[in-house]
């Protein structure tokens, strides 16, 4: 590789660099207005559905082509019902994938990532290792195909975990501000709306679901339902217990406000047990890094200068 082919490899991943700067950049800044948005339109679509409960012939807008085109690809394999379950929307929703075509998406992937994997793997096989031996080759191409069928449940996986880390980072904080609000004489809607304005420069997600969870307290006939709907969505113990609590508190006639404290206390206290675990666990973690990188190094340090005369006076 000459000067000239080095010099324009390192100008070609610079600009490339720069454009993905300038992108996510972008991306970042519009994060909160589309997550707003999609609040909106989640709201608008609640109305809808009220609206279409008192008219029985309501019309629907048609699907998009691809979508068609996938949802009729399943439909002839007969694998709709199957990849459609509750389970798997209740997945997605945790993920925060709630477009009306995710579950038609992610059905289509388990079902064509296994197939475009493992044509791949056999055209790797025919060309890149056709002077390999035959189990080097099979096992290119069983791996290919596994690797198919699990890659869109690791990506699903992946998104929910990287999804409840953020919503659990900031769900203290957000129930914080619930107990001012509510303590400071606004209703449960009220509280969340504001909650939803102040959390959303931090956490987008958190204020997305404490947006949709207002939207359907606003919308719903059951109050039980949002709530119930807040905790399927995210998944954590911890909102589970909140939208426990806050239904117990309407239920009983019990003051939400003091639930809300209680609950605050709680997570307090458990936060900090926590973090007292993760730090009474740390000597033990600690052994072995010193004893494998810590002590060698010691020992030369003290023993070296020793060793070093010694081979000298010989």
């Amino acid at each position: 590789m000459d000067l000239s082919t080095l010099i324009t490899m390192i100008a070609a991943v610079a600009a490339f660099a720069s454009v993905m700067a300038v992108g996510l950049s972008v991306t970042d800044r519009n994060q909160l207005s589309s997550r707003l948005k999609a609040v909106a339109a989640k709201r608008q679509e609640l109305s809808v559905r009220q609206r279409d409960a008192l008219k029985p012939a309501a019309r629907r807008l048609p699907p998009r082509r691809h979508v068609g085109l996938m949802r009729a690809i399943l439909a002839r394999l007969k694998l709709q019902d199957r990849l459609e379950g509750r389970d798997v929307r209740a997945k997605l929703a945790q993920a925060g994938w709630r477009a009306p075509s995710a579950a038609v998406t992610y059905a289509f992937s388990r079902v064509a990532s296994p197939v475009l994997l493992f044509a791949l793997a056999l055209l790797y096989a025919n060309s890149a290792l056709a002077h390999a031996s035959l189990a080097a080759r099979g096992g290119a191409v069983v791996g290919g195909l596994a690797f198919g069928v699990w890659l869109p449940r690791i990506l699903l996986a992946n998104a929910i975990q990287k999804r409840q880390r953020v919503l659990e980072l900031a769900f203290p904080d957000t129930l914080d501000l619930m107990v001012i609000c509510v303590e400071g004489g606004l209703s449960v809607e009220g509280a969340l709306l504001r909650v939803t304005e102040d959390v959303g420069e931090t956490c987008p997600e958190m204020a997305e679901e404490v947006g949709l969870t207002a939207a359907e307290l606003a919308f719903l006939g059951d109050r039980r339902l949002a709530w119930d709907n807040l905790a399927e969505r995210t998944g954590l113990p911890q909102v589970k217990s909140l939208c426990t609590a806050l239904v117990q508190a309407e239920k009983y006639g019990t003051p939400v406000g003091q639930a809300l404290r209680v609950l605050a206390q709680e997570n307090r206290e458990s936060r900090m047990a926590a973090a007292e675990k993760k730090a009474a666990a740390l000597p033990a973690k600690l052994t072995v890094p010193m004893i494998v990188f810590f002590l060698p190094v010691l020992f030369m340090a003290i023993a070296g200068p020793a060793a070093i005369q010694i081979a000298n006076m010989r």
